[in-house]
């Protein structure tokens, strides 16, 4: 089969086309015949490592957490997955040399496999994976919200989505009007405005030509319920300004530096909850939770993909993988994939 590795750390260049052999699922694995394969910035985040030439815990890696196939076998103590089965994958490279999706076949635990939904096309699985979950994670850490996420779960909270355009804020968005919120996003011009719109946002501020606080708290008076947070370096100061009492901050990534400094008296008076997202570490329980609720929304209907729902898809065949990095790393808008079956 044709697989994509990396040898060291690098930029995109060390990433090789190879052909390996395709070795059978030992005991709670499952063998995928990958369709499409997702890149995330996780993705390229540890293929560059924290400099070039480092060395990895394996000697070549496969990359690509997300993807989506068909199961092509399964190994002892599989019983809930069968050859032939739609699926779509996530985690699939965390702590494996081979399981990454940038390859024909993959192997991975069964517990990382879920099965598609039979309308769900192969993009829509494979947009799936560190989005869709981490954007139900960060729905559903609120001390005063759900844990779960069906519709009218969020019935009366009213969600602010940073950077609404990007992969997870797309899924977040979706997902929040699935389950019944208002949704309130933020975005740094009119192409992404009409994204975010098309996604099913209900107020887009562009917080570039409006006072964006001001705005926010024109359509919440008493303040937003929860923050799905992607830049909250860039963003305390807004945050703080229009949460209300008891409100949560979800933070899954942190575009615009490291270091967050919060002004302690006065998040105390309004006992507002920080909440971490690292889908990683989160633990599997966690993840089976949101690969339900999301596939509930899926059966639903409510997380299409594609220019039309607000997340433009751009691809890249098995051979450019190097060039789908480079796009991710490169801050393209929309969601990367790489069509990786023969044929």
């Amino acid at each position: 089969m044709k697989a994509i590795v990396y040898r060291t750390t690098g930029d995109p260049s060390v990433l090789e086309l190879v052909d390996r052999g395709i070795r059978d699922p030992e005991h709670g694995e499952v063998r995928v015949r990958i369709m499409v394969s997702g890149v995330n910035p996780t993705d390229w985040k540890s293929r560059r490592g924290a400099k070039a030439g480092e060395p990895l815990p394996f000697a070549d890696i496969v990359p690509n957490q997300d993807g989506a196939g068909v199961v092509d076998a399964v190994g002892p103590g599989v019983g809930h997955l069968h050859p032939g089965d739609r699926v779509w994958l996530a985690l699939a490279a965390y702590q494996r040399a081979d399981g990454g999706t940038a390859q024909e076949f993959a192997v991975l635990p069964a517990e990382r496999v879920f099965p598609l939904p039979e309308h769900a096309g192969f993009d829509v699985g494979a947009s799936l994976g560190v989005p869709a979950i981490t954007a139900h994670r960060a729905l559903t850490v609120a001390e005063d919200g759900p844990r779960r996420l069906h519709p009218g779960a969020l019935d009366g909270k009213i969600i602010l989505v940073a950077g609404g355009a990007g992969a997870v804020g797309h899924a977040a968005i979706q997902l929040a009007k699935w389950a019944g919120a208002v949704v309130v996003t933020t975005v740094s011009g009119p192409a992404k405005a009409a994204l975010v719109t098309a996604a099913g946002a209900d107020h887009v501020i562009n917080y570039r030509e409006t006072d964006a606080a001001a705005e926010i708290r024109r359509i919440a008076p008493d303040g937003v319920d929860q923050i799905v947070e992607v830049a909250p370096v860039q963003n305390a100061d807004l945050d703080l300004a229009v949460i209300r009492n008891r409100g949560s901050v979800a933070v899954y990534a942190n575009n615009g530096g490291d270091q967050l400094t919060l002004d302690i008296r006065r998040h105390f008076s309004l006992n507002i909850r920080y909440q971490f997202v690292l889908l990683y570490t989160v633990g599997m329980a966690a993840v089976h939770a949101a690969a339900e609720d999301i596939n509930a929304a899926i059966t639903d209907g409510a997380l299409p993909v594609g220019e039309a729902a607000g997340l433009p898809l751009h691809r890249y065949s098995l051979a450019d993988t190097a060039a789908a990095h480079a796009a991710v790393e490169d801050s393209i808008v929309g969601k990367v994939l790489i069509d990786v079956a023969a044929g």
